[in-house]
C-alpha cells in the first residue's frame, strides 16, 4: 500500500485510501496525468474525433477507464463524452439479431456503458434505464449473454457476461431495481458455477484467464471477475476460493502484481493504440490495487 500511496496518479492514491484504508481521500483525481490524457483531444460534441467504440481511443473505452479511476459523478467532460456513446447504443440496439429465440448481442458493450453511466450519476436517466431493460430482455437461460451467431445456445460467453453483471448490479444498487439485481445475480451464478475458469468437466477453459490484465476492455480474466464479484458481495462464495488462491500465488515478494501481455499497444502505435501507456513492464499499480481490493473483500 505504501507503493500505491506514492503513485504519481492521484486516483490511485485516492482509491487506495478509500478501499484499503477506509479513509476519506482528498486527492484531486482530475489533476492526474492519466486522467488528463484520457480527456485530451475532446471535441465540442463530447467525442474524440473517432467512433465511440474505436479501439482503444474511442469515448467508450476512455469512459470505462475514467470510471474505474474514480472520476466523480457529474463531471461535465465525462458526461459530454457519454452523450454520443448513449446515442450510438440506442441506434445499435435496434438491430440486435435473434437466432433460435436467443439475442446475439455483445453484452460487454452495454454492460460497460450501463456501469459507467451509473458511476457518473445517470442511473435514473431513461436512456440508461433502457440499457438495463434490454440487457435483461437479452439474457440467455443460463444467465449470460453471447454475440456469437453460430453458438448453439447451450452456453453463454464469459467475456460477454461479466460486464453486464457489473452494469446491472450498479444500476440495481443505484435505483433499487430488483430485476436488475436479480439479473446480475444470475450472471454471477453462471461464473461461480464454473469456479470462474473451469469447464463442466474440470479443465481450465482458457489459461489466459488466470493472468491479470489492465485495462481488460471487454476481455474476461479471473481478477476482473473477482473484482466484479467483490462489488456484488459474492467474492466469499466458496466457489471463488480457487481463483483467490491463484491470485495470491501470483504476487511477487513485495507483494505486488504484474499484468500479463496487454490487449493494448502504446500511444502512437499503428494497431490498437492506447491513449495511455499503462506500463506493461513489471508490477502494475491498477492490477495491484484491484488484487488487494479483492483479497480484502474476501477476508484474506
Amino acid at each position: 500500500m505504501d507503493w500505491l500511496l506514492a503513485s504519481a496518479e492521484p486516483a490511485v492514491r485516492a482509491l487506495t485510501r478509500r478501499d484499503l484504508l477506509d479513509e476519506e481521500p482528498d486527492e484531486d483525481v482530475l489533476s492526474g496525468p492519466i486522467v488528463r490524457k484520457l480527456f485530451a483531444g475532446q471535441r465540442p460534441d463530447g467525442g474524440f474525433g473517432v467512433a465511440p467504440y474505436r479501439k482503444w481511443t474511442g469515448a467508450h473505452w476512455r469512459l470505462v477507464s475514467l470510471a474505474e479511476l474514480g472520476v466523480p459523478a457529474g463531471e461535465p467532460r465525462a458526461l459530454a463524452a457519454l452523450e454520443p456513446v448513449l446515442t450510438w447504443r440506442r441506434r445499435a440496439q435496434a438491430r440486435v439479431p435473434v437466432i433460435d429465440g436467443l439475442a446475439r448481442v455483445c453484452g460487454s458493450i452495454d454492460g460497460n456503458v450501463l456501469a459507467v453511466s451509473c458511476a457518473l450519476g445517470l442511473a435514473e436517466d431513461p436512456r440508461v434505464a433502457g440499457l438495463a431493460e434490454r440487457l435483461l430482455e437479452w439474457q440467455w437461460p443460463d444467465g449470460g449473454w453471447n454475440c456469437d451467431r453460430a453458438a448453439g445456445g447451450h452456453r453463454s460467453s464469459f467475456h460477454e457476461t461479466l460486464l453486464p453483471a457489473w452494469g446491472l448490479h450498479a444500476h440495481g444498487t443505484a435505483t433499487g431495481n430488483t430485476d436488475a439485481l436479480a439479473g446480475a445475480a444470475r450472471a454471477a451464478e453462471l461464473l461461480l458455477s464454473h469456479n470462474l475458469f473451469r469447464a463442466s468437466g474440470g479443465a481450465v477453459i482458457d489459461h489466459r484467464w488466470l493472468v491479470p490484465h489492465y485495462p481488460v476492455y471487454w476481455h474476461y480474466d479471473t481478477l476482473q471477475a473477482l473484482l466484479v464479484l467483490s462489488r456484488m458481495d459474492k467474492v466469499r462464495d466458496e466457489r471463488a476460493s480457487e481463483a483467490l488462491d491463484l491470485l495470491e500465488e501470483a504476487r511477487d515478494a513485495e507483494p505486488r502484481w504484474s499484468a500479463g501481455r496487454p490487449w493494448w499497444r502504446p500511444p502512437g502505435s499503428r494497431v490498437a493504440p492506447e491513449v495511455v501507456d499503462w506500463d506493461a513492464a513489471g508490477p502494475q499499480e491498477m492490477v495491484t490495487l484491484n488484487a488487494l481490493r479483492v483479497l480484502r473483500r474476501a477476508g484474506r
